[in-house]
């Protein structure tokens, strides 16, 4: 099973959806980032409060993808996450700072020219 569908298993019973993104799959909960697929491992989103304590878990290093340092956001090894209960430990942390932000308000759908 791969990394994606992992996600979507654990994440169905908390209403998440999902939306491409960092050119992989991020799932969104009240409109905020949650946790998404990044190549063969995870960018997960921790908060400022938890971000030092995540980076020294196996794997886990700042997310940085433009040269600018995302602190708040985490990026996890593939292998790191091989183990259902490893994977699931990272949600658990995802879901815990999530579930403290208001939900976003939905934007209009813009139209489109063709």
């Amino acid at each position: 099973m791969s990394l994606d569908q992992r996600l979507r298993q654990l994440l169905a019973p908390h209403g998440a959806e999902s939306k491409r993104m960092f050119g992989g799959t991020c799932f969104l909960i009240g409109g905020n980032m949650l946790i998404g697929t990044l190549k063969d491992g995870l960018i997960v989103r921790v908060g400022k409060e938890a971000h030092g304590k995540a980076i020294g878990r196996k794997g886990a290093r700042t997310f940085d993808m433009t040269g600018r340092p995302m602190e708040g956001f985490v990026s996890v090894d593939g292998d790191a996450v091989k183990s259902d209960a490893a994977l699931r430990q990272w949600v658990d942390l995802a879901l815990a700072f999530v579930h403290t932000l208001p939900p976003k308000a939905k934007k209009p759908a813009k139209d489109r020219k063709r």
